[in-house]
């Protein structure tokens, strides 16, 4: 801690001990930020698995598109073959989020630590930290309601070409529907990864002011990509919390 050099000697050892205690409680939270950030290995963990079976089940999509009806039985198989990737999705999608909710239960137990943080100024970037980590969760819950309910309604198109009588202005609409859907889905994404982002930033400010001895280690960034407006939008991959390694 930088201390004036006019300071009386029991001024710096009652400083000394403050900023003994501080970081004593700040090395605490450090343990259950990072095991936080352990804990969302498998969230992290379902995002390129995600997107390639995005890419496989648009693959589909575009070969029934390019069949018809008129060849309804291979239009009937490969919409199965959609289904079966789509329930593939549900499950990632669901493993994703058992790990995010496990992740911010780890993180809460940093709430009744704070309060003990003697300096103003770590304790008040902690309180930011955690905020943003309440934002970033809420965000997410976001995310996953949008992507469940685009999943849905892939699921509703796939059940729906599997009907001989299907109606080209019913496929487009739900073609609509679907786009529709992905949309929030890009738009709740992008909101998750700009409080990730933010909430990485204020964790290093804590862990700066804390004078925590850590290194910063950046995990992962979030993948973009163009959407295929005509067929059915993609999802983002979602970015992942940092991990700080501990000197």
């Amino acid at each position: 801690m930088p201390l004036r050099k006019t300071t009386m000697m029991i001024g710096v050892l009652l400083v000394i001990l403050t900023a003994c205690s501080s970081q004593s409680t700040a090395e605490k939270m450090y343990e259950h930020l990072e095991e936080a950030v352990v804990l969302e290995n498998d969230f992290a963990d379902q995002q390129q698995p995600l997107v390639e079976l995005e890419k496989q089940e648009k693959e589909l999509y575009n070969q029934i598109i390019s069949l018809g009806m008129e060849e309804f039985d291979q239009v009937k198989k490969l919409s199965q073959e959609a289904l079966n990737l789509i329930d593939k999705r549900a499950d990632r999608l669901a493993t994703e989020k058992e790990s995010i909710e496990a992740a911010k239960a780890e993180f809460d137990k940093v709430d009744s630590l704070i309060e003990d943080l003697d300096e103003e100024k770590v304790r008040t970037a902690a309180e930011d930290m955690a905020a943003t980590m309440d934002e970033r969760y809420s965000a997410y819950q976001d995310l996953n309601k949008a992507y469940s309910s685009a999943l849905e309604q892939d699921r509703k198109l796939y059940e729906m070409l599997q009907n001989k009588e299907l109606k080209e202005q019913e496929l487009r609409d739900q073609i609509d529907s679907i786009n529709a859907s992905y949309d929030q889905v890009i738009s709740a994404n992008q909101a998750f990864n700009e409080k990730t982002e933010k909430y990485n930033q204020l964790k290093q400010k804590f862990y700066e002011l804390a004078e925590l001895n850590v290194e910063y280690e950046k995990q992962g960034e979030s993948n973009s990509k163009e959407e295929d407006s005509e067929t059915k939008d993609e999802k983002e991959t979602e970015q992942p919390a940092d991990s700080e390694k501990s000197n």
